[in-house]
């Protein structure tokens, strides 16, 4: 899978989805939550010396920001990810300074290249 799918497959939740951040603009204020966010911390090619096929590993977080514990929201995005076999780890955080509720995903992505 590719980021590019990644980002068609999160949209399919229905709620507002962008890398890394979203741009807060006066005209273009960020959504309210429910919202997601993927980025990738980090990531490394590899292939052999001596052919053309090259793979790159992605470590991916998705993260699922809420109000509250919204479970329906959260069922959602689980239902995506698992129609496209993703395994994940699941932590949650509540984020007090922002009265924001964070369920982060985390997974491998691998691309051919």
């Amino acid at each position: 899978m590719t980021l590019d799918k990644l980002y068609t497959l999160l949209k399919q939740t229905g709620y507002p989805v962008a890398y890394y951040q979203f741009e807060s603009k006066k005209n273009n204020p960020p959504p309210n939550p429910p919202y997601i966010i993927y980025w990738t911390p980090e990531s490394s090619s590899y292939g052999a010396d001596t052919s053309k096929a090259l793979v790159r590993n992605s470590t991916v977080h998705v993260e699922l920001y809420t109000t509250k514990k919204d479970l329906q929201a959260e069922t959602k995005l689980e239902a995506a990810l698992d129609s496209k076999c993703i395994h994940y780890d699941k932590d949650e955080a509540n984020i007090e300074s922002e009265k924001l509720y964070q369920i982060l995903y985390s997974f491998e992505l691998i691309e051919k290249l």
